[in-house]
């Protein structure tokens, strides 16, 4: 049977210290259990979505991967905990706690698990720092971060010296669109998880584009979730307006931005075979790896099934399921047979 590995799932502890009491202030995501495995996320006593027991329980994720033959998940944090809004060292010591958990649902099922820590970004000093401990002392492969981190987007100069420690240390990134833009007029209908979350993930991706990120630090490896979002669909527009507004457009980086197609990784979450086929041949497989978004309802409900269904060579497939995760993290593929 092909390995198969999920690169975008999240997870939370069963619980944790009342933020709110620990920290003096609010805005900060509790858990609630309020019945059999199940569970509200509150901010500030308000619902912000109800989760279940995989959401925290390693045994129920290892019994739903069995069920749909998924052989490792790779673990990462749920956006709204990233916390970029709070003081620096409450999110540091946050980022913590949630970098020590995930570090151990991994060391309890290391053939089963592969964790991405999370980093206080305001703080970039401080994330370099968690950076530097989820690398070397949790061996966390990489970390998941934000699609911005509050008024800043992902070329902002501030946050550069956190890619290039990444780069230096070998650390895979994951980003994850949060805190969408445009929320203000999006108040039905479900559309900033539909509409704002694919925009959000576009804007990170020319943001390191047009940056010069990659141009910089070319070494550096980073996955965009929900398949780059709006991203490849736009990418001849976006060539386009480089190529006839080059002064708005080419002021930090004068390389056309369809020569990065390759130079980054996406997940396949994008629900439609159509879709996956466009860019499986706009960007190559070997840019494109299985993700999930497990355990939450706008996600594919069977990992995998939209891969497992279309009409691919035997390559592509096995790059889609596994190759491509397996080389975004740097890891081998022996470590989990």
């Amino acid at each position: 049977m092909t390995l198969k590995i999920d690169i975008h799932t999240h997870i939370l502890p069963h619980d944790w210290p009342n933020l709110k009491d620990k920290y003096g202030y609010g805005g900060f995501i509790q858990l609630e259990h309020h019945g059999p495995g199940c569970a509200r996320m509150l901010r500030d006593g308000e619902v912000f979505r109800e989760v279940q027991a995989n959401c925290w329980d390693p045994d129920v994720r290892l019994h739903e991967c069995d069920r749909y033959h998924v052989n490792v998940q790779v673990l990462s944090t749920v956006p709204v905990m990233f916390s970029y809004w709070a003081k620096a060292e409450h999110a540091h010591d946050l980022s913590r706690l949630l970098n020590d958990h995930i570090a151990s649902v991994v060391a309890l099922h290391p053939q089963r698990f592969i964790g991405l820590g999370t980093l206080p970004l305001q703080a970039p000093a401080l994330a370099i720092r968690e950076l530097e401990r989820c690398v070397r002392e949790l061996k966390l492969p990489g970390v998941q971060i934000g699609s911005h981190v509050n008024s800043m987007n992902l070329d902002d100069a501030t946050l550069f010296p956190v890619f290039e420690a990444a780069q230096e240390l070998g650390a895979a990134v994951f980003v994850h669109p949060w805190d969408m833009l445009g929320k203000e007029r999006m108040r039905k209908y479900w559309t900033p998880w539909l509409v704002a979350m694919p925009a959000e993930t576009a804007l990170a991706v020319c943001s390191m584009i047009f940056g010069g990120v990659f141009e910089r630090l070319p070494k550096l490896r980073v996955c965009f979730a929900h398949g780059g979002g709006a991203f490849p669909a736009t990418a001849g527009r976006i060539e386009h307006g480089f190529q006839v507004r080059p002064d708005l457009c080419a002021v930090d980086n004068k390389v056309n931005p369809m020569s990065y197609l390759g130079r980054f990784y996406v997940d396949s979450l994008v629900h439609h075979p159509g879709m996956l086929q466009y860019m499986i041949d706009l960007m190559g497989a070997n840019s494109i790896a299985l993700g999930s978004d497990y355990p939450f309802p706008l996600g594919e409900q069977i990992p995998g099934k939209l891969i497992e269904s279309m009409p691919l060579d035997t390559q592509t497939r096995e790059k889609l399921l596994h190759g491509t995760a397996l080389e975004w993290l740097k890891l081998d593929r022996a470590c989990f047979l």
